[in-house]
């Protein structure tokens, strides 16, 4: 078939330039032992894959150009390992760390897969419980900071209830304070740096959890006695399980200075927590978290929060990190593309003329006041007026089709 002149041009037009999405440390791309090490195993299935040891994880991302590698204590610490295999373990992972370049940048504590925590951690009715709970993250702080990390996270996955007849939800809260306080007092006393992040979830593995969305965290942090050392770790999933807008509340975090850390995956509305590769649901979702995190500049680590799909081997446990990592990269991309496109910034130009002028809304004094309750405004006009949103959202959808 012969091609006249205009269709080389809009072949040319529509054809992406190759692109170079490699991953590079500078990109700030983390996993989790857990994540990556994630055995396949759930609620009806025995597990598909055998275990990864920590150094292979460490070796084989920093192969695929990660950052770094986050972790739970036993993740790395065999819950009943003697003081001598605890070394060792340590050792052998440091030596790795070194080997590779690769970084720790946060650490958490498993509060939730020993039975001892049925009822919860910082919030179970058992007094004893919840010291075991503090002496236990007391000593996986020791563990984070020994390995370099800069970020603490607490997911309360126990803390909730299936039955409201189980707590009092009032003396919860000030039992979860009490532990967050205590930690906090701990770090300042062994002269630590390290700031914590709540990550916030709705329900599972408990019926319903304390403090289940980013706006309910960020009321408690105020109410701590050094809310300066504590932010936020949202997660896609969790928001999404909530039928929230991910970015939305990601904004607020940033708006408030408290997004200390990120969970980046993917999940199908109205599911149990899938944990999916980032950008495999939700494409335009995925595009405009993106977008937020980079066009703020924020420079904390991009941390995948997922695990391969359970029909993988070990060779799609290392196609899943690479994938996560260059959807990331391709998404930046049409980040790019979506700033520079002269239709897409000339509509939202008219947007911004329309609310950037200061004297319209202005701050209050008792002149501005009168002056806006006696303004005449032109309401006809206004009620007639569009915004143009259908255009833009399908210009958006064109740059995500790649074609345009």
């Amino acid at each position: 078939m012969c091609l006249a002149p205009q269709d080389d041009d809009i072949i040319n037009r529509l054809t992406p330039m190759p692109t170079d999405y490699s991953p590079h440390p500078e990109h700030h791309f983390t996993f989790g032992l857990w994540t990556v090490g994630n055995v396949g195993r759930d609620p009806f299935g025995d597990p598909v894959r055998a275990a990864l040891s920590p150094t292979r994880i460490v070796q084989q991302l920093a192969s695929l150009g990660a950052y770094g590698v986050n972790l739970h204590d036993n993740d790395l610490v065999p819950r009943d390992a003697s003081a001598t295999d605890r070394d060792r373990i340590v050792r052998e992972f440091k030596n790795a760390l070194a080997d590779t370049g690769m970084k720790v940048p946060m650490a958490t504590t498993n509060l939730f897969g020993d039975p001892v925590f049925r009822d919860g951690a910082f919030t179970s009715n058992d007094a004893r419980v919840r010291a075991y709970a503090l002496q236990k993250t007391m000593h996986s702080i020791d563990l984070g900071v020994e390995l370099g990390a800069e970020t603490y996270v607490f997911w309360g996955g126990r803390e909730g209830v299936e039955t409201n007849a189980a707590k009092d939800p009032q003396e919860s809260i000030k039992w979860f304070r009490d532990a967050i306080n205590f930690l906090c007092e701990y770090v300042r006393a062994q002269g630590y740096t390290l700031k914590f992040a709540l990550e916030p979830k709705p329900n599972e593995p408990r019926g319903d959890i304390f403090l289940p969305t980013i706006g309910h965290m960020l009321a408690f942090i105020y109410t701590l006695d050094h809310p300066d050392m504590v932010g936020l770790n949202p997660e896609v999933a969790h928001d999404t399980m909530a039928g929230l807008d991910f970015s939305h509340g990601v904004a607020q975090a940033l708006e408030a200075g408290k997004l200390f850390h990120i969970d980046l995956n993917a999940q199908k509305p109205g599911r149990f927590d899938q944990d999916l590769r980032f950008g495999s649901e939700d494409l335009k979702g995925a595009f405009f978290l993106v977008k937020l995190i980079e066009d703020a500049k924020w420079p904390g680590m991009r941390h995948f929060d997922s695990h391969a799909y359970r029909t993988e081997d070990e060779q799609g446990v290392w196609d899943f990190a690479a994938g996560s990592m260059r959807t990331y990269l391709i998404l930046k991309e049409k980040v790019a593309h979506f700033n520079a496109d002269a239709d897409i910034q000339s509509l939202r130009d008219e947007l911004r003329s329309r609310g950037g002028n200061p004297h319209i809304v202005p701050k209050f004094s008792a002149l501005s006041g009168r002056e806006l309750k006696g303004r005449a405004f032109d309401l006809d006009t206004m009620r007639a007026q569009g915004y143009a949103y259908e255009r833009l959202d399908q210009l958006t959808m064109e740059i995500l089709l790649g074609v345009r």
